[in-house]
């Protein structure tokens, strides 16, 4: 039984960790689309080649990618038996960040689609650094195990 649920752990596991970078490559490019589109006149078809792009990153790979990472997760916390750990708490706290993070940026594009333009693309290049933030610390609360 033991070896059963030690492999199923490092499938687990190995799932979400392919899913998690899937996930983060998607999380590092769409706010440079945004600065890319932002940049593309109004109306062009340069704009439209980047709301194209954004919706092509957003359904093929950001989304399947989020609930993959979210399914594994839970499946890997459940077979592991890591729900009563302070450093999975920790780290949900961020992968819920991360997910809301994530929310924002499909609400955003959806704006930039419509044509306005909420942000300045100072602001964009700034934001594209919170998954960057947020993976750090998550990645050493998974490994450090820390509390």
């Amino acid at each position: 039984m033991e070896q059963i649920l030690q492999t199923t752990y490092l499938w687990l596991k190995a799932g979400h960790v392919i899913f998690v970078i899937f996930w983060m490559a998607g999380l590092f490019m769409l706010p440079r689309y945004y600065v890319y589109h932002q940049e593309a006149p109004a109306g062009s078809e340069e704009e439209t080649r980047w709301i194209d792009r954004e919706n092509k990153l957003r359904k093929i790979i950001l989304t399947p990618s989020l609930i993959m990472v979210w399914v594994f997760g839970i499946a890997l916390a459940t077979a592991m038996g890591f729900w009563s750990s302070g450093w999975l708490h920790a780290k949900l706290l961020f992968v819920l960040g991360l997910s809301a993070y994530h929310g924002w940026l499909v609400s955003y594009g959806k704006k930039l689609a419509k044509g306005q333009r909420p942000l300045t693309g100072k602001k964009l290049r700034l934001l594209n650094e919170v998954p960057g933030l947020a993976v750090a610390v998550i990645v050493v609360l998974a490994v450090v195990k820390p509390f």
